[in-house]
């Protein structure tokens, strides 16, 4: 086991590209977990954390650490883009290894977008109430 992930690392260091695509995302990744644990406060409003067309409610409500889990996603979609984009570039090549590390970056991003979005409907509810 030990070996096999030493080779791998040997084979990202030897492609030089994709191992700046696997900073990129990392760099991306840990910035938007910065950016949620800062932008996110405690409060006692619940926030909408999703929606169902069964039940008895539509809307199901959470409390504010629920937007912390957006942070997680972001890491561990970006972790598990890098292994993957690894394990392509032994098994099927570079092309095919770049294209997902690109993929794994357009995750991140619209992440990104989808949390800035809730956040910034969370910061004005919570400034808002009195």
């Amino acid at each position: 086991m030990k070996k096999t992930i030493q080779d791998s690392l040997k084979h990202l260091v030897a492609d030089r590209y994709l191992l700046v695509l696997s900073s990129i995302l990392l760099l991306l990744a840990i910035s938007f977990a910065i950016y949620i644990g800062l932008s996110v406060r405690p409060s006692e409003l619940q926030l909408v954390s999703h929606c169902s067309a069964f039940g008895v409610t539509h809307l199901y409500r959470d409390q504010w650490f629920y937007l912390l889990t957006f942070a997680v996603f972001g890491l561990f979609a970006a972790l598990i883009h890098i292994i993957i984009a690894i394990k392509l570039l032994l098994i099927k090549g570079h092309s095919l290894a770049v294209l997902f590390a690109w993929l794994g970056i357009a995750i991140v991003l619209l992440a990104w977008m989808t949390a800035y979005a809730v956040i910034n409907i969370y910061v004005t509810i919570n400034v808002c109430s009195p």
